[in-house]
Order: structure tokens, then C-alpha cells, then sequence
């Protein structure tokens, strides 16, 4: 139900096949860790998909069924909030890839990750509200950082689908893409990124979570010191000599 293919570029491939409806289920969860264990030292990217006709249509409902006190609800749900933890987490850059409905869970999933991508046919939701619960993995205030917290609230407190367009105007989908061939656009943009300047995209995500923090000014209390640990990479000294000897733009990253 999860598989993670790791491509000789170390673009890290995790797909989600938990047909037909790609529910969240405890043993989706455990495999999804397992995939995440797995990933090597050397990844430089990942890419997180998914098989089938939806993302995901949500959390299986029989397990809020099976919960029989708050104290065990917390339980749960704290279990269910490090996972898009995890995701956040990695030092590499994360594209998640959406190319039809993504309810709940996965879309958590989604705006935990780096980069956002849907197929003009996707939609997206957190309708907890059916069950009368709130988002506990993470999507409200995730949400909330990329589109505002008006937005956040309407999102949450209506339940409704809103289009991948519409996303994107709201600044949380980074790009549609046509539905016709999203899934090779989706792994080119990944596999891109991964061929990049990964230790520069890991200081640039220390970088933006110092400003999540505590704004502008937390930021620039961290950012010449996290620029300036690069200059213990190869990468940089070698795309600098690059650039003085053979122009900008022909320089070859490795990620070390």
C-alpha cells in the first residue's frame, strides 16, 4: 500500500496505493513510517504520490468509531500529527503531487511538504466537520501559514472542496499543471529539484523555519551563519569555480 523507489538521481519516490479510496487506516500509517525509515542518508528529494481515481478520500470514520474516551482520542492523534511531522522534518526538498480529489489526511500530508503540485482536475478538503472533529494532523495551522488564517477558518469551517486553481490563488497549491501527463510533470519538477543545490535547499528550509518562528527579524538573526556553514559543501566551492570558469548555469550538484 506504500512503496518508496529511490531513482539513481536519489530523487526518493513514495506512492500511496490503498485502493480504491486511499483511506488512512493505522496500518497505512505504520507502512507510510516504515517507507520514511527506509529513506536513505543520501536522498535528495522526495516525491510523495499517489495510485489510483483519488488521492485520498479521507480517514477511515470506524477508527473516531473506536475511540472510546478523550484521553484515548489523544492517544491517536498524536500519533497521527507526527507523521506529517516527519515530512516537515526532512532536510531535502518535498513535492507532493495531487491529481484528483485530496480530502483530509493527505491533503495534511500535502502542506506539510515543500511544494504543492495539482492537476487542473484536483480538489482539495478538510471536512472533518461531517464527524464533527477539527483537522488534528497539522492542516489547519500548516494551512493557515500559507493562506492566512481567515482562510484557514473558511476552509475548515465549511467542509467545502475548492479547486486546484483556487488553491494556487490562495498562495497553497505552488502550480497546476494539466491533468494530461501530471504525473511525468510532477517527477521532472522533482527530479529537477533533487539535481539541484540540495544543501543549499536544506539551508534555505532552516532559513524559513527561523521565520516561521519569529518573522524577519528572527530570520536574519540565523540566516549569514546558515549561509555561511555552506561553504563546507562541495557544492558550492565547485559551482562557484563553475561559474568563473565556464559562465553560469553549467554547474553539476552532488549533494555532499
Amino acid at each position: 500500500m506504500a512503496r518508496l523507489e529511490v531513482e539513481p538521481s536519489r530523487l526518493a519516490v513514495l506512492t500511496i496505493d490503498a485502493g480504491p479510496l486511499n483511506l488512512y487506516t493505522l496500518d497505512l500509517h505504520d507502512q507510510l513510517d516504515a517507507a520514511l525509515d527506509r529513506l536513505p542518508a543520501d536522498t535528495r528529494a522526495l516525491l510523495i504520490r499517489f495510485d489510483g481515481r483519488v488521492v485520498s478520500a479521507g480517514v477511515d470514520v470506524s477508527l473516531f468509531d473506536a475511540q472510546q474516551s478523550p484521553e484515548q482520542a489523544k492517544v491517536l492523534f498524536d500519533r497521527m500529527l507526527r507523521l506529517p511531522g516527519r515530512i516537515a522534518a526532512c532536510e531535502f526538498p518535498t513535492v507532493f503531487a495531487a491529481h484528483a480529489l485530496c480530502l483530509t489526511w493527505a491533503f495534511e500530508v500535502a502542506v506539510a511538504c515543500d511544494i504543492i503540485l495539482a492537476a487542473e482536475r484536483a480538489s482539495f478538503g478538510l471536512v472533518e466537520k461531517v464527524v464533527g472533529l477539527t483537522p488534528t494532523m497539522g492542516g489547519t495551522q500548516r494551512l493557515a501559514a500559507r493562506a492566512g488564517v481567515g482562510r484557514a477558518k473558511e476552509f475548515v469551517m465549511t467542509g467545502e472542496r475548492y479547486s486546484a486553481a483556487a488553491l494556487e490563488r490562495w498562495n497553497v497549491v505552488n502550480r497546476v499543471l494539466p491533468d494530461e501527463g501530471f504525473d511525468g510533470a510532477a517527477r521532472t519538477f522533482a527530479a529537477q529539484l533533487a539535481a539541484g543545490p540540495t544543501r543549499a535547499h536544506a539551508a534555505t528550509k532552516k532559513v524559513l523555519d527561523h521565520f516561521e518562528r519569529g518573522g524577519v527579524a528572527e530570520a536574519n538573526r540565523h540566516v549569514t551563519e546558515i549561509a555561511a556553514d555552506l561553504y563546507r559543501t562541495e557544492d558550492l566551492r565547485g559551482a562557484v569555480r563553475s561559474f568563473l570558469v565556464d559562465g553560469p548555469g553549467k554547474a553539476t550538484f552532488t549533494g555532499r
